[in-house]
């Protein structure tokens, strides 16, 4: 029996196969509309979730478990026909992914925190009513209405809702990447909002941890995947310049209408189904992603678990915030 992953080619897809062959040692058909990075043991197969494909209805009809990471990312994406991508990778995909799969089979969808619309300085719960700002949050609560719909109907399913992913190959376009080239580059780094915003910052390697354990263990509904802890933009910059042993020049921009002062999560939910509570070192985890995006860096004091995948170019699907 195997575990598909959709997305595979993407910062989170990336690690989550590489966790899933080499620590866990599962079979994996790996999907992705692009060409991911070949590993030993993985079965690849390339396609569009959103197009009708005999090769991703036969992975699907005959997985133990699908995790669905495929989608199109990005809060602050703009630019010709954005909407109707993410309709297309976000809503329709899923809808392909809920009715291809037999409904004994757990499908772990992954959602976002921007469904919560940002947080008021308390942890989001996962019955607070969704308040989302913008296309891309609201692409990732019709998406969620597809999986409750499945439940309603017999079928198993969990949409996991991810707080901000940060780790070895994250997003170019998130904040952390940014900051990194930047600060190596002797750039600017562009802040936007304040340096006092804060994000509930999550190790990729927890959400791989995660996100199987939600389809082993079979769990329903929704899942808050974040460690309930808040971080400043001003540590995470700090802990910028500490990895590369420089200052940053920073520039505070407006920021944008759909990202919110604040995220943060209760990660009751997910502690109480599988056991797991996600806890992030912010020194470690930059100092990693930096050495991924950048080569070695002096004096190694990174925060030393087994690394569950690290492919810096690649820059696409999962769920998450842009910062």
């Amino acid at each position: 029996m195997t575990i598909v992953v959709t997305g595979a080619a993407g910062f989170i897809g990336a690690n989550l196969v590489r966790y899933l062959r080499e620590t866990a040692g599962r079979d994996i058909v790996a999907i992705d509309r692009r060409e991911p990075t070949s590993l030993t043991g993985v079965k690849y197969l390339r396609a569009d979730l959103s197009m009708p494909s005999d090769g991703v209805e036969k992975a699907l009809g005959e997985a133990e478990a699908i995790l669905h990471l495929a989608g199109f990312p990005g809060v602050r994406e703009r630019g010709p026909d954005v909407a109707g991508r993410r309709h297309r990778d976000n809503v329709i995909a899923t809808r392909r992914v809920l009715e291809s799969t037999p409904p004994d089979t757990p499908i772990v969808v992954t959602s976002s925190s921007s469904v919560y619309g940002g947080s008021d300085g308390t942890p989001c719960s996962e019955d607070q009513p969704p308040r989302p700002r913008g296309g891309y949050a609201e692409s990732k609560v019709l998406a969620e209405r597809l999986c409750a719909a499945r439940a309603a109907a017999g079928g198993a399913v969990v949409a996991a809702r991810l707080f901000t992913v940060a780790g070895e190959g994250q997003r170019p376009d998130m904040a952390l990447s940014r900051w990194v080239k930047a600060v190596a580059a002797e750039q600017p780094v562009h802040v936007y909002g304040s340096l006092e915003r804060t994000r509930d910052i999550t190790d990729v390697r927890d959400v791989c941890i995660s996100l199987l354990a939600l389809a082993d263990n079979r769990v329903q509904g929704v899942v808050n995947v974040g460690t309930g802890t808040p971080h400043t933009l001003r540590d995470m910059l700090a802990a910028v310049e500490t990895a590369l042993g420089r200052v940053a020049q920073v520039e505070v921009r407006p920021a944008h209408h759909d990202d919110p002062a604040a995220t943060l999560a209760d990660p009751t939910r997910l502690t109480q189904t599988t056991g797991i509570r996600p806890h992030t070192n912010i020194p470690g985890l930059v100092r990693r992603q930096a050495v991924a995006a950048l080569g070695p860096l002096a004096g190694d004091d990174s925060d030393r678990r087994p690394n569950v995948g690290s492919s810096p170019e690649l820059s696409a699907t999962g769920a998450s915030h842009d910062l």
